[in-house]
């Protein structure tokens, strides 16, 4: 009998992921930085949140569906761009037929292992994210092949300082695999069968390259590669978030906001949209919670422009508890990064039927027909919860 693939709750995708991916690639996902402060807050400031139930008069029917930068989506979740190097052998492609099949986004990370003609292809509703890394011609090439790919909408991400240490200890990357390389890694792969018989079957190896930062007529970058052009380009300023914003010319998401003053530049450079995030816990660490920082950014530009949040997100009454705070939707990052390891784009699928699940229970306990009805009202909150950064 085939053992049955399915798992109830996104904390058991992790398990399930920790047993089938190499030792090495699960420390990448897990990642954090240096105490894990932030990471731990990420999750564990939910918890600080309750809620405020109705018993009766509930509605039968309740919708879930938003619309997120110009596209409409099933619930409000969608995918946060990572890079999947190593965990799959279809990586983001798996990752986004899945989105495509609950009726969601798929962001692509500029570092992704797949390229956004792969990803855009299985999903119409797929959003470029990309990084100041370049000079101002070789962000626009980059902008210009996602929008011929078919690309949405782009994200830039800009929360990033390099933090680096993890108390932890940090998991050995490796900057390709060559012959070198797999011999040294051969004790982890004999120890994870099924991770080994996946890229078997794929008839392929791990590509640790970045196919997005790819120069015309060169070869894609090694992950390390891109990430050394990173570290040397020239930090961007908020003039430059407006120029880009304005190259792309459609809906623009600026990812990484934490602080109210950081949000109302957001606004002044006439983005769509802002991301509140702090890098899921891996770059600066003791930032706190995004689910913290929500609120008062909601208030100071929520009606200006669209607020989204990422991080620490694990169910359905988190998505929930983000949107009853004032978030028109969530990203979630590691969540599906787990379902993938996990069971590959089922997994993905399962990871996203649990959260809309989630959500459904939540709107039905808390009265409401809609996830666009639901409010603070709805909420307990500890006292000093919030955290009102730059207001």
């Amino acid at each position: 009998m085939a053992k049955n693939e399915w798992f109830e709750t996104v904390a058991e995708a992790q398990r399930r992921a920790k047993k089938r991916l190499l030792p090495s690639v699960y420390g990448a996902l897990v990642a954090g930085s240096e105490k894990g402060l932030t990471i731990d807050d990420n999750m564990a400031a939910f918890s600080e949140l309750g809620f405020a139930p109705h018993v009766a008069g509930l509605s039968m029917k309740r919708e879930l569906g938003t619309t997120v930068m110009g596209q409409e989506i099933s619930m409000p979740v969608m995918i946060s761009p990572t890079g999947v190097q190593a965990v799959h052998p279809e990586g983001e492609v798996a990752v986004s037929r899945a989105a495509a099949a609950r009726g969601t986004t798929m962001a692509l990370s500029s570092f992704a292992s797949k390229s956004i003609e792969e990803v855009a292809a299985v999903n119409p509703k797929t959003f470029f994210q990309m990084y100041w890394v370049g000079t101002r011609d070789v962000l626009v090439q980059r902008m210009e092949r996602a929008r011929a790919a078919g690309a949405k909408g782009l994200i830039m991400t800009l929360d990033w300082s390099f933090s680096n240490g993890r108390d932890w200890g940090s998991p050995a990357i490796p900057e390709k695999l060559d012959l070198k390389t797999m011999i040294k890694f051969a004790p982890e792969g004999l120890r994870r069968p099924r991770w080994l018989l996946d890229f078997a079957k794929a008839g392929k190896i791990p590509d640790l390259t970045t196919p997005n930062l790819t120069p015309p007529g060169g070869e894609a970058p090694t992950f390390f590669g891109a990430y050394g052009e990173w570290m040397q380009t020239p930090l961007p300023t908020w003039e430059d978030v407006a120029w880009l914003r304005e190259q792309w010319g459609g809906p623009f998401m600026l990812k990484g906001v934490m602080r109210v003053d950081d949000a109302r530049r957001a606004v002044d450079a006439g983005v769509s949209a802002i991301s509140v995030s702090n890098h899921g816990g891996n770059n600066l660490d003791s930032t706190p919670g995004s689910i913290r920082a929500l609120r008062p950014i909601v208030e100071a530009v929520g009606n200006e422009i669209e607020v989204v949040m990422d991080g620490g997100v694990r169910r359905g009454s988190d998505v929930v508890k983000a949107l009853a705070l004032g978030a028109r939707a969530v990203m979630i990052g590691r969540a599906y990064l787990w379902g993938l390891g996990a069971n590959g784009q089922a997994g993905v699928e399962n990871v996203l039927d649990i959260l809309r699940g989630g959500i459904d229970s939540g709107v039905l306990g808390l009265g409401h027909s809609s996830v666009h009805d639901l409010s603070i009202d709805d909420l307990v909150i500890q006292p000093g919860f919030m955290r009102a950064l730059g207001a």
